[in-house]
């Protein structure tokens, strides 16, 4: 213990010497008027935060060989040309949402990571909106790849909204000015979110060869979490690739996310099953199907009084004493005021709520008293013949099944109806959706070079810019230790050495245990003797009012070296025996005082 008050005092001299080396009239009132200073220094610390992250003057990405879109937003005049903003209604929609009239606008990003980036951005919110593109080119599934790429930045987060694009089918009438949730689509794929449902559509429209009808398909979910992508306001690459072999993968920020197969991935199944239930076929009339029967030959015991009820009155209860039976457990509320604004026509008669008696809670009940119920011994119920097997059982009955007749097998679901034109059908909650970097492809390197040279850039600026933002405030408060470090010591006095005394309180105090009065009798310190019998030799502490040592045999100097071991012994049965005394059986002085003369 001793030590460990040294060390706290060594620690609190060298914290507090670099103060006094700095400032000898130092106070520690004047903490306050430290710390606005060292803020107001802040901006101007020495050697002042350079800014790592320079703004990176924007360069439209290129895109190469069978390019069926490939859309940066860069003219404002082009972008006029090509993109339609729908002027149709939804059907299904009430008159004063139905319209599709959520406004889009041509800006850079909130954040503004690269001077001159512009991309396509959802301004309203709770509005429907739609806007789409024709191709270079209609996209036909004749072997070739298919590479869907784009960006999407939820620049505000979003709550409730897709962000998803539509492949619109090719149509030699196709009018996107008319362009709704209706119009026929080829592939559905992107971002969707609502509440914490997150999802990552990938869906497609397959034709029934033999019906000439389309069933929607959608893929499986993927195994990662997609929360960040809506939350976190960094831009995210999503891209799709569609394979002549049947097989997809979903990217997104070029990591794959999920991957499978149209022929086994997909809900529902692309290929209907070869056999379905007869549906026109019925259970016989004499099908037994109950596993287990009533026992024909078992009769109801003559004993067995089905008339008795399962609850009876207890014979033994009697009312307690004190009970009030004139009292109510519930009246009404003597305090109680109708409410000013209360309209007996419209709202009936008004009547007081009801509290309960006061009168009840000191009595051991109110109101008529009626006789509690108990079980009937004599309860036997209803008799039931025991179960036995059924003879006659053929087992659980199931129809046939039969061929289908709508059958048909597609091994080559990657050849789906042609599209044309690209389109966002969206209602989202949150504004500010960013789109960014369309493309339409079917070279997955070019696609890869394509995301180099623009997503790739976008995401080491926004890391940057975090990074620069946590780094100035570390390199502020470096800086500010560097001029004053004096502030070091301030801290470490006002919150570190307060923080070790009070832990250095908590392991010093505590409950005295025996063992440690049992080790302070083996001390080498001097205390006064006291006269106490060879009875009392058990561990009795000696009381300080005795001035006389006790009386008893001395022992030699050749006894004491030649019995070390009893004498460690005897200490430890000392130990035992003072743990085993009582406080209160610690024994007096036998000596006599004379009373003080007053």
């Amino acid at each position: 213990m001793k030590f460990s008050y040294f060390l706290l005092l060594s620690l609190s001299v060298l914290l507090i010497t670099p103060i006094h080396g700095q400032e000898d009239d130092f106070d520690l009132e004047d903490l306050d008027e430290m710390i606005e200073d060292a803020e107001e220094d802040q901006d101007d610390a020495s050697p002042p935060v350079t800014d790592v992250n320079p703004k990176v003057v924007y360069k439209p990405p290129t895109a190469t060989g069978n390019v069926y879109l490939a859309e940066t937003f860069d003219d404002e005049a082009t972008f006029k040309k090509k993109w339609i903003v729908s002027e149709a209604k939804k059907d299904d929609a009430d008159e004063d949402i139905a319209k599709y009239d959520g406004k889009w606008a041509l800006e850079e990003s909130i954040e503004k990571e690269i001077d001159g980036d512009i991309g396509l951005v959802l301004k309203s919110k709770a509005r429907l909106h739609a806007i789409s593109t024709k191709l270079n080119k209609p996209y036909k599934f004749d072997g070739s790849p298919l590479i869907v790429q784009y960006e999407v930045r939820f620049q505000d987060g979003q709550e409730c909204g897709g962000a998803y694009v539509k492949l619109l089918t090719d149509n030699k009438q196709l009018d996107l000015k008319t362009y709704n949730d209706k119009m026929p689509y080829t592939i559905m794929f992107g971002p969707d979110k609502c509440g914490n449902d997150h999802k990552l559509h990938f869906i497609f429209r397959h034709k029934n060869p033999k019906t000439g009808e389309f069933e929607e398909k959608h893929a499986k979910k993927p195994t990662v979490s997609l929360d960040k992508f809506f939350t976190d306001k960094k831009t995210h690459l999503f891209t799709l690739s569609l394979f002549p072999d049947n097989t997809w993968e979903i990217f997104v920020d070029q990591e794959l996310v999920n991957s499978g197969s149209l022929l086994e991935d997909m809900e529902p199944a692309v290929n209907p099953p070869e056999e379905i239930v007869d549906p026109d076929d019925k259970k016989p009339e004499d099908w037994d199907d109950k596993e287990k029967i009533p026992d024909p030959d078992a009769v109801k015991p003559e004993d067995w009084d089905e008339s008795e009820p399962e609850m009876i009155e207890d014979i033994d209860a009697v009312k307690p004493d004190g009970w009030l039976d004139d009292e109510e457990p519930l009246i009404a509320d003597p305090d109680a005021e109708k409410p000013s604004d209360w309209d007996d026509e419209m709202d009936g008669e008004w009547e007081a709520p009801m509290i309960d008696n006061p009168l009840c809670a000191s009595a051991p009940g109110c109101g008529e008293w009626t006789t509690p119920q108990i079980k009937n011994p004599l309860y036997k119920g209803k008799w039931y013949a025991p179960k036995i097997d059924n003879p006659n059982y053929k087992g659980k009955w199931k129809p046939r099944m039969i061929k289908n007749p709508n059958y048909f097998e597609d091994e080559e679901p990657y050849k789906m109806t042609p599209f044309s034109a690209l389109g966002l059908e969206l209602w989202t909650i949150s504004n500010n959706l960013l789109f960014d970097n369309f493309l339409i492809i079917d070279d997955k390197s070019v696609a890869d070079k394509w995301a180099a040279e623009s997503w790739k850039i976008k995401q080491d600026q926004e890391f940057r810019r975090e990074s620069n933002a946590a780094q100035s405030v570390w390199d502020a408060i470096k800086s500010t230790v560097n001029e004053k470090p004096w502030i070091l010591a301030v801290i470490c006095i006002v919150v570190i050495l307060p923080l070790v005394l009070l832990i250095a309180y908590c392991c010093s105090s505590g409950e005295k245990k025996p063992a440690d009065i049992a080790e302070r009798k083996k001390t080498d310190e001097a205390t006064p003797d006291v006269d106490y019998d060879e009875d009392d030799a058990s561990g009795d502490a000696p009381s300080k009012e005795s001035p006389k040592p006790a009386k008893g045999k001395k022992k030699g100097k050749g006894a004491l070296d030649a019995e070390p071991e009893e004498e460690a012994v005897a200490e430890e049965e000392e130990e035992e025996e003072v743990e085993e005394v009582p406080e209160e059986t610690t024994r007096k002085s036998p000596r006599k005082r004379k009373p003080r003369k007053e």
